[in-house]
């Protein structure tokens, strides 16, 4: 392709076109019935957030530095939500300890480091993780405190549509009043018909972050982002780990071909899947759990055994007990909150983000929906676009996508390409001896755009970002291919990966 057809492609990218995407949330407007006047000195809040987790706490931030009068109310007594207290920041506190006692294991001695004796510490690693989530959930205290955001601890309710009443967790009741009143509660477990959690022989995520000790059996139930990644932990400190999915595939949203590869990568490392599965009894009467199972189309009955059972099916919107249904704010029939494209809900001054609205539930997702939302109720724009969230699994390898599968695109009857390019041939890769994975690019044939990229690979979610920047400026395979990369490193294998798209990779 002609250096002049790059050089004119490049300058139109300095243009955003942002317009393609159904689910793009740009819009400005002027203030009207969706966001209230806002106050000046009064006791009336100009934003009430109601949920301290990653939306919440990151459109409270916004919301006063916008200048507007704002309190989060939080009912746990920490704020980081889900993700920071029993999710993201703790699974991803073990699987780094976990994975540096694989590597101790299997792989220092290729480096040249040996020792005599090696033992998991499974307290100090818990500690560890504790620590980590104890320091993070005090610095964002400490954002509140300079961003002057008002902290109220306790559960919150509706009792009208600018009002929230408070039962705080010192055993007191409050009223917050708002003009603008944001529900970020986040999600909840998704609970199994006849399958009890109790947090000891059946846990759930939470209950997995805190194992008094390495269970020699573990089976999970669901082969999702979750399941993989706390079953991973727990398979690289010793667990005999068994993935039971109702579904034919593992995390289904994945690319397939990626897919393939990361599942054959699971079963080398000893993790078990029984597919077309369903879990249909559960017996914790032993000293463990008997699972009894059967094929999903139905079948013969077998029996699973196992000292703890995992359940990771998936997180359900949390708005129950919230007073919804007293002030009228609608919401569909898996719970979530019905919202326009500026998050505003069914009743004026009421607005709504992260994963009690419709898109994908992840921490990250959720803050932008907080930064967008804080924006539109200020009267400047706001902009989320749902197809370039980016989802990574946390495994080692990691697997990070963004924009659209081969799956996908086939379905649309797009003419594509595709650019592939292992870590095999990545000089970084092989030098650390960790090249494990590829890189997929999938590109329209005729303008050579950019629709989708598949990373596996060591920290494919650090690498994605340079993805998810080209997505979101519309740029080309061959506006990466031609992009200098540091050498040597991993990212590299992108830039390899961009070429095979419209020409010819170097290194393979």
């Amino acid at each position: 392709m002609a250096m002049a057809s790059f050089a004119k492609r490049k300058a139109l990218l300095l243009s955003r076109n942002l317009c393609n995407s159904s689910e793009v949330l740009r819009y400005s407007f002027s203030l009207s019935s969706f966001s209230r006047t806002f106050s000046s000195g009064s006791e009336e809040n100009d934003v009430v957030v109601i949920g301290g987790g990653p939306g919440g706490y990151v459109a409270a931030i916004k919301a006063a530095q916008l200048g507007l009068k704002t309190t989060c109310i939080e009912k746990r007594g920490a704020l980081g939500g889900t993700c920071l207290n029993v999710g993201c920041i703790p699974s991803k506190a073990l699987l780094h300890s976990s994975h540096m006692y694989h590597e101790a294991k299997h792989a220092f001695a290729n480096h040249g480091v040996k020792f005599s004796q090696l033992e998991v510490d499974l307290p100090a690693m818990l500690a560890q993780k504790d620590k980590a989530v104890s320091n993070l959930t005090r610095g964002i205290e400490g954002l509140f405190k300079k961003n002057k955001v008002t902290y109220v601890k306790g559960y919150g309710k509706f009792i009208s549509p600018s009002e929230v009443s408070v039962d705080t967790i010192e055993g007191e009741n409050t009223v917050v009043k708002g003009k603008n009143i944001i529900i970020a509660t986040g999600s909840d477990v998704k609970s199994l018909p006849g399958v009890t959690i109790d947090e000891k022989k059946i846990v759930s995520s939470t209950g997995a972050l805190s194992l008094s000790e390495i269970p020699k059996k573990l089976v999970v139930i669901g082969a999702g982002y979750i399941g993989l990644e706390m079953g991973s932990v727990w398979g690289r400190l010793g667990s005999e780990v068994t993935v039971v999915e109702f579904a034919s595939d593992i995390v289904p949203s994945m690319d397939g071909e990626i897919r393939k590869q990361f599942q054959r990568s699971l079963e080398k490392q000893k993790m078990k899947f029984m597919l077309k599965t369903k879990v249909v009894g559960v017996d914790t009467s032993g000293e463990g759990v008997k699972l009894t199972l059967e094929p999903a189309a139905g079948g013969e009955q077998t029996t699973l055994e196992a000292d703890v059972v995992l359940v990771s099916a998936g997180r359900t919107p949390f708005t129950s007990g919230l007073g919804l249904e007293k002030i009228g704010v609608e919401t569909d029939k898996v719970g979530r909150i019905t919202v326009n494209e500026r998050f505003a809900t069914s009743v004026p001054g009421v607005f709504a983000i992260g994963d009690v609205i419709p898109g994908p539930m992840l921490a990250h997702k959720a803050e932008e929906d907080g930064v967008a939302c804080v924006e539109f109720i200020a009267g400047k724009e706001g902009h989320v676009d749902y197809d370039l969230v980016p989802g990574v699994v946390y495994t080692h390898p990691e697997v990070a996508s963004v924009g659209k599968t081969e799956e996908q695109v086939k379905t649309l009857g797009v003419e594509y390409r595709v650019g592939k390019f292992p870590f095999m041939a990545n000089s970084r890769a092989k030098a650390i001896d960790n090249a494990e994975g590829l890189v997929k690019i999938i590109a329209e044939k005729e303008s050579d755009k950019i629709l989708g990229v598949h990373i596996m690979s060591p920290n494919a979610g650090e690498l994605i970002h340079e993805a998810v920047l080209a997505l979101q400026y519309g740029a080309s395979s061959e506006d990466i291919a031609r992009t200098c990369h540091a050498h040597p490193t991993m990212s590299e294998a992108l830039k390899e990966a961009a070429m095979a798209t419209y020409d010819k990779p170097i290194h393979i």
